[in-house]
């Protein structure tokens, strides 16, 4: 039984490397995510200027020595905007998605293991919530509890817990059945020792491929409610908000608008191609082709 329950850690490992070096465009999306996590984490020390701070006389200025990217409307750099930016971005983005998938997560393999009333009291629930658009549900969890970035991050988790409840569920079903987890059962094994030690690594590679997948939508998610208004207040800078802010100098200055969304395709495309890597590692079929 051990080794059933941990066999999924042992080479988990190895077969990253090993599916990563074959499939050598997954690390693109590594190398984009590293160099993107590295501005977040280094933005005090790279970034030149203060990124609220204004130079008025300074505004709609073109890339320059002085500004990498150029400045907006009220004459702040965009390359330090853009860095500090980053920091919101990746942040409401993964933990978000990390809140909704233990939830989730949670919720699933508790429904999928126990069965009856309890499994179709709580897949129900999941449903109705998923019946509702994304960004819907995003944008009307902030419009009530008002946009900051802890309400940004409740919003956008709300709307990948049922995601990740039913990815949960499905195996645990099959899971449950087999012959080892009768086997603990006939131990006198609790249920919670059971879930956590034998059937959650079971399951957890699919979760894991769903996580990758969903940041990526996260971020944009984050994205639309800031440009709508709906995203951290100003000053604070995001991708989002200053797509928006941007767009509405576009001919004055398109760069405010376009260099923070270039940035936001290139979080998007980094954790796909991480997620079609990762998915390769779980899945023995697309493995072995």
């Amino acid at each position: 039984m051990n080794n059933v329950s941990t066999g999924f850690w042992n080479p988990l490992f190895a077969r990253l490397l090993f599916v990563f070096n074959r499939n050598r465009i997954s690390w693109i999306g590594v190398v984009l995510l590293l160099i993107l996590v590295s501005l977040a984490v280094f933005a005090p020390v790279i970034s030149p200027y203060n990124p609220v701070e204004q130079h008025i006389t300074d505004q709609f200025k073109g890339p320059s020595a002085k500004y990498w990217l150029g400045t907006d409307e009220y004459g702040r750099d965009l390359f330090t905007r853009i860095v500090w930016g980053a920091r919101i971005s990746l942040t409401v983005g993964t933990v978000s998605v990390i809140l909704g998938m233990i939830v989730g997560s949670i919720l699933g393999m508790y429904a999928g293991y126990k069965g009856g009333v309890r499994d179709e009291l709580i897949m129900r629930v999941m449903d109705v919530f998923m019946s509702i658009p994304t960004l819907l549900m995003g944008l009307f969890v902030v419009a009530v509890l008002g946009p900051s970035t802890v309400n940004l991050i409740i919003a956008i988790a709300l709307t990948v817990v049922p995601r990740f409840a039913r990815i949960a569920r499905a195996p645990t079903v099959s899971i449950k059945e087999r012959d080892y987890i009768e086997a603990c059962r006939a131990m006198g094994f609790s249920d919670l020792r059971i879930m956590l030690v034998h059937v959650l690594p079971n399951i957890l590679g699919d979760i894991m491929v769903m996580g990758s997948l969903w940041v990526a939508t996260a971020v944009r998610i984050e994205a639309s409610l800031s440009f709508i208004g709906l995203g951290v207040p100003p000053p604070t800078p995001t991708w989002g908000g200053m797509v928006r802010e941007g767009f509405e100098k576009m001919l004055d200055s398109p760069g405010a608008s376009i260099y923070p969304g270039i940035f936001i395709l290139l979080t998007v495309f980094a954790f796909n191609l991480i997620g079609d890597g990762l998915r390769d590692v779980i899945d023995p079929r697309l493995r072995e082709s």
